[in-house]
């Protein structure tokens, strides 16, 4: 993702990256310096992008912590995020602006929007809900965070309490009315792909999202940064940036 923001930051004149933080130095140099630590670098920045990996919780701490120190609003779009860092991204949150997201594609949080306002309607209807999500045979967290976001937004949406299955070897039992199944797909090079299914007695409803190229993630990654730049501490999301548009 670094790469393809910085092809896609090039193409665009009001912007410019100042620096980058890499464990490895990058194979072909970019037009900026990279650095190993955030903490060697003394740079002015109106913002700061995060794709780290969700292991790399010491590192996401040290990005906190200087984007607290030095007044620079943050975007974190790592997934697959444990208690420890969506506290600590909470409590960063309270001293300068942050955004987060589970998936920084626009369309997927349209798609988002569009479950939270059929998803109790078609439960009501008797459909059985499932949900399922492929991605590349590199990805660490399963279910993926978009998912995982998706299977909020249906929980929040119904009234009833659903629980979440995600194996159902050895069951030998009837899909009960309250659950909802999510299934995880890995291979290949598969960007991304989410699909919701309302299934019900005669008729279902498929929603699918598929990501065709990573760019659509630099997309939404830029717009959130031209979004969140002078906001007030507070933590933002892509819902936010979709009120805005």
């Amino acid at each position: 993702m670094g790469t393809v923001i910085t092809n896609m930051v090039a193409q665009t004149p009001e912007m410019e990256i100042v620096m980058g933080v890499d464990e490895f130095q990058p194979v072909a140099a970019p037009s900026y310096p990279v650095h190993k630590n955030i903490k060697d670098c003394q740079v002015s920045a109106d913002t700061i992008i995060s794709y780290l990996r969700p292991t790399a919780i010491d590192d996401t701490k040290s990005l906190l912590d200087f984007g607290v120190a030095n007044s620079i609003p943050m975007i974190i779009c790592t997934t697959g995020l444990t208690p420890e860092l969506e506290n600590a991204i909470e409590n960063a949150a309270k001293k300068v602006a942050v955004f987060y997201s589970g998936n920084m594609s626009l369309g997927i949080n349209v798609f988002a929007n569009i479950l939270a306002k059929v998803s109790k309607l078609l439960y009501n209807s008797n459909f059985d809900i499932e949900l399922i999500e492929k991605h590349h045979n590199k990805k660490l967290d399963a279910p993926s965070g978009t998912a995982v976001m998706l299977l909020d937004t249906i929980k929040e949406a119904v009234d009833h309490k659903l629980e979440t299955v995600t194996d159902r070897t050895g069951t030998l039992a009837e899909r009960s009315r309250n659950e909802i199944g999510i299934s995880a797909i890995r291979g290949g090079n598969i960007i991304g792909e989410h699909s919701v299914i309302f299934a019900g007695q005669n008729e279902r409803i498929e929603i699918t999202h598929t990501a065709q190229s990573r760019n659509v993630f630099a997309e939404g990654t830029l717009k959130a940064a031209e979004f969140i730049c002078g906001k007030p501490p507070g933590l933002y999301t892509m819902q936010d940036l979709i009120n805005n548009l």
